[in-house]
């Protein structure tokens, strides 16, 4: 059966659905698995990091992997075992077993969606105009609606176990549904594959940006709400508008992306992001008032949703890896920013308060607007090269 570009993108996004769903809908729970193992708050920071651990140390595994077998196997076999994980995480009543689990459930994570990354890079050749943010967009989509049902199921009292058992069945049953239309992507041929892949030079720019991109992110996620309760001082109610606020700028960022992308071309594309991050932290650190702050993470939420993908898409296109490998290099340097960064952030607003930190995060968009410039420039000096010698 031969796949159509309609039916391997409505497969890939099935599986970005499926990363997100299955995530959320943990994440949505974590409270209740606190409680069901007696954990105070540093025991379950101390726990929880497992996760990211799993994920990171796995990084050179998947990337060797993408080079040897099609992403679209190791996609598959990453959502049984991600979902096999999720469903493990309900019956755990050791926190030892949570740590064990939860990094296994990183590990799996990691395999599935360095795999999905691919896979949406290879439907994206399929097309000739930009289709590939919309994924992500699906993938934030999944996240409101984990988020929605974790609610329902904790209002109507079904433990985790429940919850995500029935989650677990419903996504793999999804995945065996799409799986037939995801793509096809061999790996490519080399007389070398590597055991760890790291970014060469070239690859290390684009790392470097989705390093800066992860570091908001992940700044974002832990910081946005306290940033709004220290320094804005908003109503208590108001307290996480702030983050909901950055949420659906980063939704609809990604469903509008490919638009614009269209239009501007993805290096002009990323240079605005970087300007918006810029100003978005710059206008919540300086002005720190709810209706500015709030301005302030709306730009954040737009500056960092196009991003990763559009860089991933880049480094594919320039060089000679697979783009299973490629992007596993790429995530390898990216992720850290993640891990690295935000607890750097909590030092410095310790130290400086959390208005200065903001600030100091700033400057990550003026790393993207420059970055992404030497990239662009020397793409055209590149291009003027081959062409001289064609």
């Amino acid at each position: 059966m031969t796949t159509t570009p309609r039916s391997a993108r409505l497969a890939t996004a099935a599986f970005f659905f499926i990363s997100g769903f299955s995530f959320s809908s943990w994440a949505s729970r974590i409270p209740d698995i606190q409680r069901q193992l007696s954990l105070n708050k540093a025991q379950l920071g101390f726990y929880l990091f497992a996760l990211p651990i799993g994920l990171v140390l796995t990084l050179p595994v998947t990337g060797y992997l993408l080079q040897r077998h099609s992403s679209r196997n190791i996609m598959m076999i990453g959502v049984l075992v991600f979902n096999l994980m999720l469903a493990m995480i309900g019956v755990v009543n050791e926190p030892w077993q949570l740590g064990l689990v939860l990094f296994c459930f990183g590990s799996s994570r990691n395999l599935m969606n360095i795999s999905v990354n691919a896979q949406s890079v290879a439907v994206q050749a399929l097309y000739n105009r930009s289709i590939i943010t919309t994924f992500h967009g699906v993938w934030s989509l999944a996240g409101f609606a984990a988020a929605a049902v974790g609610a329902v199921m904790v209002d109507v009292k079904i433990t985790p176990a429940w919850h995500f058992l029935v989650v677990a069945i419903l996504m793999t049953i999804m995945g065996f549904l799409a799986f037939p239309d995801s793509p096809h992507e061999p790996p490519r041929k080399q007389a070398d594959t590597k055991r760890f892949i790291w970014p060469d030079k070239h690859l290390m720019k684009y790392g470097l940006i989705s390093f800066a991109v992860m570091a908001c992110e992940g700044t974002m996620y832990d910081w946005s709400n306290i940033f709004f309760q220290e320094a804005v001082h908003p109503p208590e109610k108001l307290i996480a508008a702030g983050y909901v606020i950055y949420m659906i700028a980063m939704s609809t960022g990604r469903f509008t992306g490919d638009r614009l992308v269209n239009r501007l071309g993805i290096p002009t594309m990323i240079r605005y992001s970087g300007i918006l991050v810029l100003c978005g932290f710059l206008v919540s650190a300086v002005l720190p008032h709810t209706l500015s702050a709030s301005i302030g993470f709306m730009m954040i939420g737009f500056g960092v949703s196009c991003v990763v993908p559009l860089v991933l898409r880049m480094a594919t296109m320039n060089t000679s890896l697979s783009s299973g490998a490629a992007i596993a290099a790429v995530s390898t340097v990216g992720y850290m920013g993640f891990l690295v960064v935000p607890p750097v952030v909590g030092f410095l607003a310790e130290g400086l308060g959390i208005r200065w930190a903001f600030a100091v995060m700033a400057l990550f968009g003026v790393l993207i607007t420059v970055l992404i410039l030497q990239i662009k420039e020397t793409t055209q000096k590149t291009t003027l090269t081959d062409n001289l010698k064609s």
